[in-house]
């Protein structure tokens, strides 16, 4: 939607670092943007609700396959390859170190423990053995490239004029946001203004629930396979649909310039990380074990930890517990 003509970004607005963010004209091109973004989505989100808790995209499973969900998921991405290009581009070399590490961590290093202190138990102080890298491979490897760009920055390896390449890699270009921003800010429903409704945008938004709903169910069926629950029913489906319109309802009323629903990235993290939930099962004795049936009968129906052996057919350390 942004893409059309009338919603392009002027040229004076293009480099952020040669732009007062704080000045009346940037912000109301920015607000205007986020304001009829908000009506889109806020409309389109009603549509996604109605199909959702009416049970039609239940009734619409049989149409969607894997023949549907690919293909869907695969438009989706192709349109991300040229910001994402734009922003490696940045800096190749930080780029390809940073997938490099992300490669490392979760690939090689995710099963070599490293000892961390820990307090508690009978022990008192003593260590114990965490999976670091398999847990987080992906933040650590974004810290480690940031802290590599702040040595860059304050050695001044990186060029500081801003039409040089690779000038965007130091850390200090948005440093004015960080000071400017308030400490704390609490957010609420029309904070840009109020939100504006166009026919164009209205009918963008609406493609994208579409797609972005093929793509949840899609999103359902790989995040229970990879955990080893059983397929979600159809109902679950209905509710889980349901409950993303109403979270880009909500989205669209706070004015965060975008929806809240399931990302296919997301569900590959859990492949990365093995790791389901923020709880471990081991400091919730009262959580049944799965016996051999896979199956366990306290609690509320939940994932929890996914074991390093989720490669197998079935994941040894996948615990579901039900009513």
């Amino acid at each position: 939607m942004l893409s059309l003509p009338s919603w392009k970004c002027p040229e004076w607005t293009l480099n952020a670092s040669q732009v007062n963010v704080s000045s009346p004209e940037f912000t109301e091109e920015w607000q205007k943007r986020i304001r009829e973004l908000q009506g889109a989505i806020m409309v389109a989100s009603c549509i996604q609700i109605l199909v959702g808790f009416s049970g039609l995209i239940g009734f619409l499973m049989r149409f969607i396959g894997p023949l549907t969900i690919a293909p869907t998921i695969s438009l989706v991405a192709l349109p991300l390859f040229d910001p994402v290009g734009n922003d490696a581009g940045i800096h190749w070399g930080i780029s390809f170190m940073t997938i490099f590490l992300i490669m490392l961590f979760s690939q090689f290093l995710k099963n070599i423990p490293v000892p961390v202190p820990v307090y508690g138990g009978e022990k008192k102080c003593h260590t114990s053995k965490f999976h670091l890298f398999q847990f987080f491979p992906v933040m650590l490897a974004l810290c480690i490239s940031w802290f590599i760009c702040f040595v860059l920055t304050v050695t001044n390896t990186l060029p500081s004029s801003p039409t040089d390449y690779g000038y965007l890699a130091r850390t200090d270009t948005k440093s004015n946001v960080l000071r400017q921003a308030p400490w704390f800010r609490i957010p609420y429903p029309g904070q840009w203004g109020r939100p504006t409704i166009s026919l164009a945008g209205v009918f963008g938004i609406i493609a994208g629930v579409v797609s972005s709903m093929v793509e949840s169910v899609g999103d359902y069926y790989a995040c229970a396979r990879l955990v080893g629950a059983p397929p979600p029913p159809k109902h679950a489906i209905n509710r889980g649909i349901g409950i993303e319109g109403l979270g880009c309802l909500l989205a669209g009323a706070w004015g965060t310039g975008n929806g809240t629903t399931s990302f296919s990235e997301n569900v590959g993290a859990l492949g990365i990380t093995k790791f389901c939930t923020s709880s471990y099962i081991r400091v919730l004795p009262f959580w049944p074990r799965l016996d051999h049936s896979g199956k366990g009968e306290v609690g509320m129906s939940q994932l929890a930890h996914c074991s390093q052996a989720s490669s197998r057919k079935h994941l040894s350390g996948t615990v579901e517990t039900r009513m």
